[in-house]
């Protein structure tokens, strides 16, 4: 796909990225119930220059089917490296006392949750990890972007081979990704790892189809 094509579909998407932005301004504080619920706790990690409230919609449904929600909204917009943030939650959740997490992340969140996984959970306290539209082996699209932060997705960065290379954790991993994502060309489908596609396009609106949730909240369940 030419590169006007691709910069074509990221504008059209970029309004549902407005969209949770304006919503994490009108609604920041964290719901008081999503503390509640008897099954597997759920550790909302957003993507970069985002907040949990990108993830609103599954952490709503998730609460009401039983599940505690973390949203670590210490995390602010995401803009830490990959290792320095997985750390962090990782901290967070020993804090809290957590077993039998489940992750639901987006984007750059998915890449946290498997390096979490990987190099910062030696006590076992995390289950598995749902991502969605999540750059597993980087973006191409990340050489025409400025600054560090999002150039840290390029394909040859050292984070992301490395944790490309980490493809025993794949089996613990559901990646839910749109048919045709613009910020990230190569696809979010992940070898050994269970792929969901969704008839969708899109980095963002993807968060909110009626199929993500239900896939989201089948593979927390399951």
């Amino acid at each position: 796909m030419r590169r006007v094509e691709l910069l074509g579909h990221a504008a059209r998407d970029y309004p549902n990225a407005i969209r949770a932005r304006a919503a994490s301004v009108r609604a920041r504080a964290v719901p008081a119930g999503y503390g509640a619920g008897e099954k597997r706790p759920v550790v909302v990690i957003p993507g970069v220059y985002e907040t949990w409230h990108f993830l609103r919609a599954a952490a709503d449904l998730l609460s009401e089917l039983g599940h505690p929600i973390h949203v670590m909204p210490a995390l602010r917009y995401n803009t830490q490296p990959i290792p320095t943030t997985a750390a962090r939650v990782a901290a967070e959740i020993a804090a809290l006392d957590l077993h039998d997490v489940a992750i639901v992340a987006h984007s750059k969140g998915g890449l946290i949750g498997k390096h979490l996984m990987a190099r910062d959970d030696p006590d076992g306290r995390v289950d598995r990890l749902v991502a969605v539209a999540t750059p597993f082996a980087g973006s191409q699209m990340a050489r025409w972007m400025p600054g560090r932060t999002l150039r840290a997705f390029l394909p040859a960065d050292p984070v992301i081979r490395s944790l490309a290379a980490e493809r025993a954790l794949n089996a613990r991993i559901t990646s839910i990704y749109p048919r045709f994502d613009p910020h990230i060309p190569e696809g979010s489908r992940l070898e050994g790892a269970r792929n969901i596609e969704i008839a969708s396009i899109g980095h963002f609106g993807v968060l909110l189809e009626p199929d993500t949730l239900a896939a989201i909240a089948e593979a927390v369940e399951r």
